[in-house]
């Protein structure tokens, strides 16, 4: 029986981790349905918080098994997102089954450990300007990794004036094409915010 999912984030770039989802519920025996919506393009009214979203995509009568939401920690701190997300599922989703997804500060942290992707990303895999990424759980401490994944794309590149402009316009789908392309037994394994993602699916997977 296939697992149906639905999964919301922070942006559309965020999309790269259903990938992640699908490989995930796989590895524990089952096949999922992950159902990502536009929301810009589904609702008349701006669908920025995670209890829009939610009623947004109810009104559209879809079960789902579980739902997977991805929000930053930021400075808020995981707890508090944790608790927010559950707030809002209880009041807008009741009775099911939901797992947080949240990266300590951003996701972008999860995007700076591999260095040969990155480089690869930014089309110019051969290059050789140091770009002195951050290494293991350290990334975690990164203040804004969202900038230092920008400037370590634009450095890696090599590309200068209007190419290095056009280039870092791009920073969008360079950021959905990393967390695609993220090695899920990579670096980022070693993390516990990805950890508490890997092992709260196939937990929720497990039970049904």
């Amino acid at each position: 029986m296939t697992f149906r999912v639905l999964f919301t984030g922070e942006g559309s770039s965020d999309d790269g981790l259903v990938r992640h989802i699908e490989a995930i519920v796989a590895r524990a025996g089952r096949t999922a349905s992950v159902t990502s919506p536009d929301f810009g393009r589904l609702s008349n009214v701006a669908a920025h918080s995670v209890p829009d979203k939610l009623r947004v995509a109810r009104k559209f009568g879809d079960d789902y098994d579980l739902i997977a939401i991805h929000r930053d920690a930021d400075r808020a701190g995981v707890s508090e997102r944790r608790e927010e997300i559950a707030e809002a599922v209880a009041s807008e989703w009741p009775n099911c089954p939901h797992i947080a997804v949240v990266p300590v500060r951003m996701l972008e942290a999860w995007l700076l450990l591999d260095e040969a992707l990155i480089r690869q990303v930014a089309e110019n895999p051969k290059g050789r300007v140091p770009l002195n990424l951050p290494k293991g759980a350290s990334v975690e401490k990164v203040a804004d990794p969202k900038k230092l994944l920008k400037d370590s794309l634009a450095t890696a590149s090599g590309y200068s004036g209007r190419r290095l402009e056009g280039f870092q316009k791009r920073f969008p789908q360079h950021r959905h094409k990393l967390l695609e392309r993220l090695d899920p037994y990579g670096p980022v394994s070693l993390l516990p915010s990805w950890q508490t993602f890997v092992s709260e699916l196939t937990a929720v997977v497990g039970t049904m």
